[in-house]
């Protein structure tokens, strides 16, 4: 069974906008029959089908939300009950769905956190934002001689991996065009900004609630250098509730918060360790691939070459590689270098 999120949508006849109704969202799920797909409109199950993320759960409280709006956007709104949700829960695609995705004052805010820099954003944005406005006019005019008028949207990354970026940066769609004409006629713009431990101090001021969740992460990766990650995830948890940190959603969902933390820490841990073996594997296979353009690579050759973990090491065979002028004579110089390797450790051994 697949399911589709429907939204009901309000429309202003005088000025021809449309925007979702509050507290008017229903479920459509699409079941598979033997006469083909058919609509049944069934009550919307409370357990979601993806792991939330720490920053979702922290920041899907109106409350945290529109002081997170307002520390961006530097405005001051005060009153939560503004703010409509429209989060993408796997509306359509099962894999498509962005964190937090609101609507204030006409304006569309799309935030989405990562942890990982990813200059493929402003498309998956663009997916996102067609997704919500075809749900918001499936029942207009786009024919008709009035304009329609949609909420303003602003799409805003928040970063916190482990490779260095700037405290702000603007990623753009047509960044990823294979040809970079002069004139775009199709572009998309989305802020990033760094909420690592030390970035955006004038941000992190202005909203405490994402000081503190950057606090607690850097806790979180500094104790699992030391420690194991399920204590380190623990220790973090009760220094945040004493230093108040986080203090009241660690305390009232301290066990969730716990396990969600280790998710995302092996994953992002995963994630680390699959980029560099592909890159291993992409130098190891660039490799080979030199060398058989000569003749066939002995296995023994093919093994030591698939074995080496040492990136630094590849680099110099594939150089090596590119200048040979046969496996053999490649072949000759690894040996010897592997030779030199075991006889230099050898002394230091002594």
């Amino acid at each position: 069974m697949k399911k589709e999120s429907k939204e009901s949508v309000t429309y202003n006849e005088a000025s021809n906008t449309c925007r979702p109704a509050e507290n008017k969202t229903q479920c459509v799920y699409l079941e598979e029959t033997s006469t083909g797909v058919v609509y049944s409109d069934k009550e919307l199950p409370l357990n979601r089908t993806y792991k939330s993320r720490l920053f979702e759960m922290i920041f899907s409280s109106k409350k945290e939300l529109l002081e997170l709006y307002n520390a961006v956007n530097g405005t001051w709104y005060d009153d939560p009950e503004k703010l409509t949700i429209n989060t993408l829960e796997n509306a359509i695609y099962m894999s498509m769905r962005n964190d937090l995705s609101f609507l204030i004052d006409s304006r569309l805010a799309l935030y989405e956190h990562q942890s990982t820099y990813n200059p493929n954003l402003p498309l998956r944005y663009l997916m996102y934002i067609s997704n919500i406005y075809s749900k918001m006019i499936k029942d207009f005019n786009l024919y008709g001689s009035k304009p329609i008028k949609l909420p303003t949207p602003c799409f805003v990354i928040f970063y916190n991996g482990l490779s260095e970026q700037p405290d702000r940066q603007i990623l753009k769609l047509s960044d990823i065009y294979e040809m970079q004409d002069k004139e775009v006629f199709l572009e998309l713009k989305a802020i990033m900004l760094n909420i690592n431990a030390g970035h955006n101090k004038r941000l992190m001021e202005q909203c405490k609630t994402l000081r503190d969740y950057s606090i607690y992460v850097d806790k979180v990766r500094g104790y699992a250098k030391v420690m194991g990650l399920e204590e380190a995830v623990e220790r973090s948890i009760k220094e945040c509730i004493e230093s108040d940190v986080l203090a009241e959603f660690l305390r009232n969902n301290r066990t969730e918060a716990k396990s969600v933390s280790i998710f995302e820490y092996d994953e992002e841990k995963h994630m680390r360790q699959t980029r560099e073996e592909g890159r291993l594997e992409g130098r190891q296979e660039i490799i080979l691939e030199l060398l058989s353009e000569y003749g066939e690579v002995p296995q023994e050759l093919e093994n030591i070459i698939r074995d080496q973990e040492d990136y630094e090491i590849l680099k110099r065979w594939n150089r090596l590689a590119a200048r040979a002028v046969s496996v053999e004579e490649f072949e000759k110089e690894v040996y010897k270098y592997l030779a030199d390797i075991r006889e230099n450790s050898g002394e230091k051994n002594r």
